[in-house]
């Protein structure tokens, strides 16, 4: 018995050796893995994005990578979040031709509403799109291009025009169609787009003038 110990210690150890190596290898591929996967994502998260913000502005109204050129926004009353988030600023030759922001309504039907407001350096909005919602389909999703092209009674829109009085839905006297059966859901929209505007019209100067400070 005593002679066969050995050989069964040298057998646990070769055991626990392979096992070993087998578990640092298995790691490593894993690892390996989950790198590849992550550079996969992280570009398919870019392209996203590109997409995203380009739906927004017309094509040759800008030259430059919009997701290079992010300022920090930060304006619980008029912007309706109290976190930092970042705006785009979009240039054309050098110069400042757009800039869109990250707008959120709090009061939707269905809660909060995400939104991406783009305006002109004019103060004309470019467009403007929601990121996320929880509204009720058929009814407030309508503020989604997918579902209706009510999102684009925006464009061409300004502080002054309609003036204060317009920037709201029919229902209210404003200028804005609201949907058959859903009237919280655009008002809470057009009271972001609004205010969003009511933003770039007070921080104009500090946001175009940034394009001096990007590299």
């Amino acid at each position: 018995m005593n002679v066969a110990l050995p050989e069964i210690s040298r057998s646990m150890l070769k055991n626990s050796l392979v096992l070993g190596l087998f578990a640092v290898a298995t790691v490593g591929v894993v690892s390996l893995v989950q790198l590849g996967t992550a550079k996969q994502i992280a570009r398919a998260e870019r392209a996203a994005q590109v997409r995203t913000l380009a739906e927004i502005l017309p094509p040759g109204s800008y030259d430059n990578q919009l997701l290079d050129n992010r300022i920090s926004v930060n304006d619980p009353l008029l912007l309706g979040s109290k976190r930092t988030q970042s705006a785009y600023l979009a240039l054309k030759d050098g110069r400042p031709s757009a800039l869109i922001l990250p707008a959120t309504a709090p009061d939707g039907y269905g809660g909060v509403i995400h939104l991406l407001v783009g305006i002109r350096a004019d103060g004309q909005l470019a467009g403007v799109r929601a990121l996320s919602h929880k509204e009720t389909p058929g009814l407030g999703d309508k503020i989604e291009l997918a579902k209706s092209p009510w999102i684009h009674s925006f464009e061409g829109k300004s502080l002054d025009n309609p003036g204060e009085e317009g920037w709201a839905v029919k229902k209210d006297h404003g200028q804005f169609d609201q949907f058959a059966g859903a009237t919280i859901t655009p008002r809470a929209v057009v009271k972001a787009v609004h205010k969003a505007l009511q933003y770039f019209d007070a921080h104009k100067n500090q946001l175009l003038g940034s394009a001096e400070k990007q590299p």
